[in-house]
């Protein structure tokens, strides 16, 4: 992949930003209006349109603000051999999201933040008793029904994190290279971040947190993640293995639940990928792309530094 600009496109950049945002914001109007919160019975239909927010400002600005030959082919949604040129990362990302959230798991449960059962399932047992569920399925046999619909219908998580992913990994990443990927990472991650604000407010990810720090740590997660998905959008030159991978973390969710001791509800604060034990885990991943020289990712061309003058081999 080539990175055709060597100043960012300040334009471009500051117009995806607002279309991004502000359409994304008002969505959540509803939500206050109504008083009824992340509770609101269309609630997830919200946040899956949400979803899209990115992938319209994208295609905006590329089309019509800072426009360029060939817009989709440089936001990687489409690439030079299709599937057969990233499916491997695809594949990597389909299992690699949901071996990640168990790690995150282990590790919090090493630190004695997270209380795990691992073979008698009481916090997913627990949690079914409200449904009826529990007094005629074993534990065991709900936990392995919730891992199957995990790796199958967890594709359709995907499609809303198309949408994510376009914007953010797809047109943001390659117009922020000229920053240099550290640079990128990071203020793409920040962005993306504080893009979840209105819903933060609300409780979202961080029920129990105050706002402040619930905002904090969504950044401090989408910055940290966002170098996975954005190493993985820069290594197979294509959007989608990120999107199948954030598609599968959020699918992912579900896990702290399933392996979840009764009694010990699940806040996101210390638990899992969202939690700070989860950062970990995050970290050791981009600190193995690191050390095996996978990051920062090998590109084609030259491309300039964050300080005025100074230009830095992009490595693949």
């Amino acid at each position: 992949m080539r990175t055709d600009q060597d100043r960012v496109d300040v334009r471009g950049v500051v117009s995806f930003v607002a279309i991004a945002y502000a359409p994304a914001w008002l969505l959540t109007l509803p939500l206050w209006l109504t008083g009824q919160g992340l509770t609101w019975v269309w609630s997830p239909a919200v946040l899956v349109l949400m979803m899209f927010m990115p992938a319209v400002a994208a295609y905006v600005v590329d089309k019509w603000i800072s426009p360029r030959p060939r817009p989709l082919r440089y936001e990687g949604v489409t690439n030079d051999g299709g599937v057969r040129r990233w499916w491997r990362y695809g594949v990597l990302a389909w299992l690699g999201a949901p071996v990640a959230m168990v790690l995150a798991l282990l590790v919090g449960s090493l630190l004695g933040v997270y209380q795990a059962d691992w073979t008698g399932f009481s916090g997913l047992a627990q949690q079914q008793v409200v449904v009826g569920e529990a007094e005629t399925t074993s534990p065991g046999s709900l936990a392995m029904a919730e891992i199957g619909k995990l790796f199958l219908f967890g594709w359709l998580n995907v499609i809303p994190a198309f949408g994510t992913e376009w914007g953010w990994r797809g047109y943001l990443s390659r117009a922020l290279l000229p920053l240099g990927q550290p640079g990128m990472f990071v203020t793409t991650g920040v962005l993306w971040g504080l893009w979840h604000t209105p819903l933060l407010v609300l409780g979202y990810n961080y029920p129990t947190a105050p706002v402040v720090a619930a905002v904090l740590m969504m950044v401090g997660y989408c910055t940290l993640l966002g170098v996975l998905l954005g190493w993985l959008r820069l290594a197979s030159e294509s959007v989608w293995p990120a999107a199948i991978a954030h598609g599968f973390v959020n699918a992912s969710a579900a896990l702290p639940i399933v392996f979840g001791a009764a009694g010990h509800p699940i806040t996101g604060i210390s638990e899992g990928l969202l939690g700070w034990s989860g950062w970990i885990v995050l970290g050791l991943l981009i600190l193995v792309l690191t050390m095996v020289n996978k990051l920062p990712v090998r590109l084609d061309t030259d491309g300039s530094g964050i300080s005025q003058g100074v230009r830095r081999r992009s490595r693949r």
